[in-house]
């Protein structure tokens, strides 16, 4: 028997089946279209929190030394400079890349003192590329040329009891041990809702963290791109730049706590969407097996006239396959328009937080809002998802035909 004529046999069983059919196609486009919505939710969230991170000071891409991702020492420079940072600010796809150093001291006014690592920016490019500095809630952000002055959060500064032109006394340790000190004025105060992450908010310019540690040029260039899903391909082109040495590190490998919690939960979700599709296996496979055995006597006559196990084989497995495509298709009926109106108008996530301070986690500030992806990656996800449940959920189904005896199949029950 000819596949044509094996797959004509299949289809005319479904259809004079319809009502077992229906139910079949109905029940695996209700889990497939479930998988489909989760599968959304799960992306977004995870696009979410890698741009959160990026935007809070992260980056999706940073530039460090060599040797920085085993010692995490603060206290290295770059070898590349501007040229470097001129070229990277050059690569498309890059939305902003802005240089940094840090040092940490001892911020006093007053009586009172409070230790804080200051952050030395590029004022033109920091807001950028640190979100939290975007709206200074009190006074403004640093200007481009300016020294002396210092942006903080209002968790440090209710510490300190400090206001609006204020000055600051911050003393630091040199790269050769000697004490530096320094007057630096409160231009503008930082207020992000979350005490974690206003009490690490200390930026000044540049020049003055490299005056104070006695090491110039800029300890990282922390980049922010324009599309997530091309981070892999930014770092290969940015790697491939003249930088001395450098290396060229992702969000992951600054922060391998944050990958390893969104590696887990994408593990717990994507069991949850494996049960969903394996309960929609077994009752494929249950209403498969329900029509082999009702059609018992229609394969042995089958199998005595010559028709081989192989045929058979392929007549349930054409059954299962016009199945899954016929409710991959109705999944992307019923969930697509869903899974695109989250896209468009979001999940407010503040109907879940119960806390007063803002959505920080791992010192990260969630966005209250986020977005489920909605794309063309829905089509063949729902064709591959609902495939391989009628597939498999078919496998057994076309064994069992193939061990259909004739003489027993086609014997008159007494």
């Amino acid at each position: 028997m000819t596949g044509s004529v094996s797959a004509r046999y299949a289809l005319r069983s479904l259809v004079r089946n319809g009502r077992r059919t229906a139910l079949s196609i109905i029940g695996v486009a209700v889990g497939v279209g479930l998988g489909l919505l989760a599968i959304s939710m799960i992306r977004g969230a995870d696009s979410m929190t890698i741009n959160a991170a990026a935007g809070g000071g992260m980056g999706h891409l940073r530039v460090v030394p060599a040797g920085w991702t085993e010692s995490r020492d603060d206290d290295l420079r770059l070898a590349s400079g501007a040229d470097a940072l001129a070229a990277i600010r050059g690569v498309e796809g890059i939305a902003v890349a802005s240089p940094r150093a840090r040092v940490g001291g001892l911020l006093g006014l007053g009586t009172r003192a409070a230790h804080a690592e200051l952050t030395g920016v590029d004022p033109s490019t920091e807001p950028q590329a640190l979100r939290y500095v975007r709206d200074v809630s009190a006074g403004r952000y640093l200007r481009a040329g300016e020294r002396g002055a210092i942006v903080i959060g209002r968790a440090l500064a209710d510490r300190l009891g400090a206001e609006l032109d204020d000055e600051l006394v911050v003393t630091a340790l040199d790269a050769g041990g000697e004490m530096q000190s320094l007057l630096l004025v409160v231009v503008g105060v930082v207020e992000t809702g979350s005490r974690e992450i206003d009490a690490g908010i200390a930026q000044v310019p540049l020049a003055d963290v490299e005056q104070l540690s006695g090491r110039d040029g800029f300890a990282e260039i922390t980049i922010v791109v324009d599309d997530v899903t091309r981070i892999d391909a930014l770092r290969q082109r940015v790697s491939g730049l003249e930088l001395g040495g450098d290396e060229v590190v992702t969000w992951a490998e600054v922060a391998p706590e944050l990958k390893q919690n969104i590696d887990s939960k994408a593990g717990f979700y994507n069991v949850a969407i494996m049960v969903v599709l394996l309960l929609v296996l077994l009752g494929v496979a249950s209403a498969q097996l329900t029509g082999v055995l009702e059609r018992r006597k229609e394969f042995a006559v089958l199998a005595a006239i010559g028709m081989r196990g192989v045929h058979l084989v392929r007549v349930v497995l054409t059954e299962g396959v016009a199945i899954g495509v016929a409710a991959a298709g109705l999944a992307l009926l019923w969930a697509g328009p869903i899974a695109w109106h989250l896209a468009q108008d979001g999940i407010d996530l503040r109907t879940f937080w119960k806390s007063d301070e803002g959505m920080a986690f791992a010192g990260v500030l969630i966005e209250p809002v986020f977005y489920p992806v909605f794309g063309a990656w829905l089509v063949p996800t729902a064709l591959g998802l609902s495939l391989l449940a009628t597939v498999l959920a078919s496998l057994y189904p076309a064994w069992f035909a193939t061990k259909t005896d004739p003489a027993l199949a086609l014997r008159v029950d007494r």
